[in-house]
């Protein structure tokens, strides 16, 4: 071995070293630790130098696999060398990934396409991982492109090293997070679904399983992947997986394990460990795309081994579970018999069955649960098989129900425990169903009343059955009771049950009794914790002095401790299927575990609390819930009133467009009859100038009839007019005197001590305004009754020109009917006229009593101003009152400080300390200067 590897470095033909790397390569899987120690370093600086020849690189990486890989051939394994090798194989992969550049010098080598050197290099690199994964992950992640680099072996088209990519993959990914994720975003699920499609799914062989060991991989426990596979719309491609004939006989080893595989990779992604959306989220896609109705076929077909059938019960299980939309489906699949069963029937017949496995027994135990979790539907479904109304009488089919009950009340200790338990999750967290569950009553013997269910369960635990039959009747009597007060109210409604407990817990029993002991303290617990002392024999106070007297405290909460201190307890706390490994160790339930944490420390409490702690504690729920009353009437009132502010908001909303609508009317109303006027001064123009020119009175005579007629239409027209007015002044009217309340109303609420000040001038000012305006409507009649008159008496002239016009004259047809117009329009213009004035009046009207009112808010002011002016007055009166008595003071003090002076005490003037600082300044001057 020495002189071949001083044949690898000094010499100088390629065809030398090659040949010394093979005798090398020979050697190594027999001498490995002599070839290890002196060639490695030889090898590794071929791998370096000599990469133009691809022979002597794939004989270096070979003698290299051989001496770090453990894979030695069988009959060269003793049985005292499996430990040395496998520290060989790690030793030598430690030194040589010591120098990083060796792995990354790989990288570049598994990147050549010469099978030679590619092959030999996905064996290697596959071996390092094996001795040294971390360190090895940690290198490659580092490295450029490191982990793209080795994705491309899944696209090689020679199968031998796209299937050992595949296997340097799963142990690239193996509990790495980052590597995780880079080897998903390069398009790992797309190229491995391919394999398995192209393999033939299920019956495909040995990569099938592979492909599907790094899927695991890469979704176990990593959301992101998870996410990802989700978004990409892979799980649509998981269907055909599941696509099973009716012959299913004679499967062959791998396509068991490869579907058990497939079912395993189903479980990562709707795992209850996962969050909650992503889970919710991946099991809804397998509703939507039929993966859950492939799952429920494979489940009820005939023929499937029964490991393949547990591991698709669990599935079904997890795929279901607290998803309502599955579990309805769930609910609806039945079983392909005659008649057709539902399928949960068909499964719990198995459950109660003792001829069945133990390990599928606890798969249906498990889906009955996940059935149940979170499905309210559900559980009034069960429950409601077990109520006198709801049994079948003819008794042709058996419900789910009955067979909880025959398993509840066997000889097999197994059933009543998985009964019971499945009973308990009929009734999690659902109050309604635990009372109705009271009336459930049941046959015991012919000629015996019947019983209640309660009671049959309290019966046969007092009658000393089998440790695991009481455990789980002690669980669902926890269950059942617990956050029930009716229930409790039942079980202390019958005389021997507390004896029973108490005499149970102060026993002293052994070790496989203590279990029992700590469930009946927590019984009893869970009857004092929810007892509402309707029983007069029974009250919380009666049982906590019994429990001091029969136990003592201290001996009641150590047994209560039992519980949670059991190794069973602790297994069953981890996860939510019931995995054992044997049917002795079946005793907890996941779900009850998390009742007694909840329950332990509170029973706890309660125990040692006082009945004036009691009766304190009640009193505050009774003040707790007249506040909630209170507040929820409260509440009502606010709503109420915001009901009524809203509908006040609309009217005032509509009352303004309602307003803003009338005055639009009555500015085109002002307008028209400005029209109307000027058109009058035109035809009176025109009057003159006609009256001028025909004297003729004959045509005249004969139009009169058309006059009349056509005046007497003009008048209607004029009167109807009048009356719209009339009415849309009156609605204005209302609607202002709406908006005047509102507004008042308003300013009624808002008035402060600062606007009263303000108001007083505000109330003058407004009181002038208003005066003036009035003044102004006055002139403003005077001129219109002026005008009026006018027309009156031009109107009359007209008259009489009319009258005296000689009748027979008969050219001026034309001028006449001009004549009648202008009367007919005349009459009209009076009218308006005087409709006007009545208006201006009833204005007038309203502006003198909104005078009054102002004068009223003005004398209100006057007083108010009064009053200040008195309060000021007073004040000045004070101020005088001061300044005498300050006065008085400097007297006084003057007077003290002439007797001090007298006295010889030197008392210094103010005058003169002013004095003196003058002095001082003047010093400090004199001296500036002089500097």
């Amino acid at each position: 071995i020495q002189k071949l590897c001083d044949r690898v470095a000094s010499s100088t033909l390629l065809d030398d070293r090659r040949d010394a790397v093979r005798a090398l390569k020979s050697l190594s899987k027999k001498y490995r630790l002599e070839v290890g120690i002196q060639a490695m370093e030889h090898l590794i600086h071929v791998l370096q130098t000599d990469r133009s020849d691809s022979e002597i690189i794939g004989y270096a990486l070979d003698t290299l696999y051989n001496v770090i890989s453990n894979d030695l051939e069988e009959e060269e394994q003793e049985e005292n060398l499996p430990k040395q090798v496998d520290d060989l194989g790690s030793q030598f992969t430690e030194i040589f990934i010591k120098q990083q550049e060796n792995v990354t010098l790989l990288l570049t080598l598994v990147e050549e396409f010469d099978f030679h050197v590619r092959w030999p290099g996905v064996k290697l690199l596959t071996s390092l991982l094996k001795q040294q994964g971390p360190q090895v992950q940690q290198i490659i992640l580092v490295s450029p492109m490191g982990v793209s680099r080795l994705m491309d072996l899944l696209a090689d088209s020679r199968e031998v090293i796209r299937n050992d990519g595949v296997l340097l993959l799963q142990q690239l990914t193996k509990s790495n997070a980052a590597i995780q994720k880079i080897v998903a975003f390069e398009n790992a699920f797309e190229r491995l679904l391919d394999i398995v499609t192209e393999e033939g799914n299920s019956d495909g062989g040995i990569v099938v399983e592979d492909c599907l060991l790094l899927l695991q991989n890469l979704l176990k426990n990593n959301n992101s992947n998870q996410n990802f596979f989700k978004e990409g719309s892979y799980i649509q491609r998981m269907k055909p997986w599941f696509e099973v004939g009716d012959d299913n006989c004679g499967w062959s080893a791998q396509k068991v394990t490869n579907l058990h595989l497939m079912l395993q990779l189903v479980r990562v992604l709707v795992s209850p460990t996962n969050p909650p959306g992503a889970t919710s989220s991946c099991q809804k896609a397998m509703f939507h795309c039929g993966l859950l109705q492939q799952l429920c076929t494979i489940l009820m077909a005939t023929g499937v081994p029964a490991d393949i059938l547990t591991e698709t019960i669990n599935t079904v299980s997890e795929v279901i579970r607290g998803c309502q939309m599955n579990q309805d489906y769930f609910a609806s699949v039945n079983a392909p018999s005659n008649p057709p069963r539902p399928a949960i029937v068909v499964l719990l017949m198995s459950m109660v069955n003792e001829r069945q496995p133990f390990v599928l027994r606890c798969a249906v135990l498990y889906c009955f649960q996940c059935f149940l979790y979170k499905n309210q539907k559900g559980q009034g479904e069960i429950v409601s098989t077990l109520l006198p109304s709801t049994i079948d009488a003819t008794g042709n089919s058996v419900s789910a129900g009955q067979l909880l009950c025959g398993g509840l009340f066997s000889t097999d200790s197994l059933s009543n425990w998985c009964a019971a338990v499945a009973l308990a999750h009929a009734l999690q967290e659902n109050a309604t169903l635990k009372e109705q569950l009271l009336r459930v009553q049941l046959a015991t013997s012919i000629g015996n009343p019947p019983v209640s269910l309660l009671q049959q369960c309290t019966n046969i635990l007092s009658q000393g059955s089998k440790v695991q039959t009481r455990v789980g009747l002690l669980m669902l009597l926890c269950t059942w009771l617990s956050n029930c007060s009716i229930a409790v109210t039942h079980f202390l409604h019958n005389p021997a049950n507390i004896p029973f407990l108490t005499g149970q817990i102060a026993e002293n029993l052994g070790e496989e009794e203590q279990l029992v002991q700590g469930l009946c303290a927590l019984l009893l617990g869970i009857s004092i914790y929810y007892n509402d002392n309707s029983l007069e024999n029974y009250r919380k106070e009666k049982l906590k002095q019994l429990i001091e007297k029969r136990i003592g405290r201290e001996n009641f909460i150590e047994k209560l401790g039992f519980i949670s201190k059991h190794e069973l307890y602790s297994r069953a706390a981890q996860k939510p299927q019931p995995s054992f490994s044997s049917p002795d160790h079946m005793m907890f339930d996941h779900e009850f575990t998390k009742l007694v944490k909840e329950l332990e420390g509170v029973i706890s409490k309660a125990i040692y609390k006082s009945s004036e702690e009691d009766k304190k504690e009640e009193e505050v729920k009774k003040t707790l819930e007249q506040h909630d009353n209170i507040v929820t009437h409260y509440k009502k009132v606010i709503r109420e009133q915001d009901q009524e502010l809203e509908e006040l908001k609309q009217r005032i909303n509509t009352l303004t467009s309602q307003n803003e609508q009338l005055q639009a009317t009555v500015t085109q109303q002002v307008s028209q009859i400005q029209q109307h006027k000027d058109q009058y001064n035109l035809l009176k123009v025109q009057l003159g100038k006609d009256a001028q020119h025909h004297n003729s009175h004959s045509e005249t005579f004969q139009m009169n009839g058309i006059q009349m007629e056509e005046a007497s239409k003009l008048k209607e027209e004029l009167e109807e007019w009048k009356n719209k007015h009339e009415l849309l002044q009156g609605q204005l009217r209302e609607k202002d005197s709406v908006i005047e309340k509102l507004k008042s109303s308003q300013l009624e609420m808002g008035t402060t001590e600062q606007s009263l000040q303000t108001s007083k001038s505000g109330g003058l000012e407004h009181n002038n305004e208003l005066q003036k305006e009035l003044e102004m409507l006055r002139s403003q009649i005077q001129l219109q009754s002026a005008e009026i008159s006018k027309l009156q008496i031009e109107n009359q002239k007209l008259q009489v020109m009319n009258t005296t016009a000689d009748p027979v004259l008969g050219d001026s047809g034309a001028a006449a009917a001009n004549n009648s117009e202008l009367e007919g329009r005349l009459e009209q213009e009076v009218k308006e006229l005087k409709s006007e004035v009545k208006a201006l009046s009833e204005e007038k009207e309203s502006l003198k009593q909104h005078l009054d009112s102002s004068s009223s808010t003005v004398a209100i002011l006057q007083d108010e101003k009064s009053k200040l002016q008195q309060e000021v007055a007073e004040s000045k009166k004070e101020q005088d009152d001061l300044l005498v008595l300050l006065a008085d003071q400097d007297q006084k003090l003057s007077a003290l400080k002439i007797k001090l002076k007298d006295l010889g005490v030197p008392v210094e003037d103010e005058d003169d300390i002013e004095s003196g600082d003058q002095g001082d300044e003047d010093e400090d001057g004199d001296e500036e200067e002089q500097d």
